[in-house]
């Protein structure tokens, strides 16, 4: 079975906001998976894209990344943290990558492992 791993807006900005080689750690961290983005994060990214700037740049890069190396998917929820909860919740992914501390314990609460930045370009996986 695959491994599924869902990405937010922050997971997918880190690339250019921290230096982060996402895909790289993912690799070293879990092997092979499939990547998910909720539609809200895709949303997300877009809004923020269009004020320009270094959050601008990051978050047309995390866009871009998202639509062309995740898979969308939609959720009830609207509002972009909700929507990973809900699918953490549903049991329909083994990781969620955030930096976002809030979301990092609401996603820890379901039981779902919490992929995020440790040091200054490393990821490192916590477990609930």
């Amino acid at each position: 079975m695959t491994t599924r791993i869902v990405l937010d807006t922050s997971a997918l900005m880190m690339p250019v906001e921290l230096d982060v080689r996402l895909f790289d750690e993912l690799d070293r961290l879990l092997g092979s998976y499939e990547l998910l983005a909720p539609q809200s994060v895709v949303e997300e990214l877009r809004r923020l894209s269009e004020k320009g700037g270094a959050e601008g740049t990051a978050a047309t890069v995390g866009h871009d990344l998202a639509t062309e190396r995740c898979l969308v998917v939609d959720t009830e929820a609207s509002y972009a943290d909700d929507a990973l909860v809900e699918l953490a919740r549903e049991g329909g992914v083994d990781y969620v990558v955030t930096n976002d501390r809030p979301l990092r314990d609401r996603i820890l609460e379901t039981s779902v492992p919490v992929i995020a930045l440790r040091g200054r370009n490393k990821l490192a996986i916590t477990r609930p």
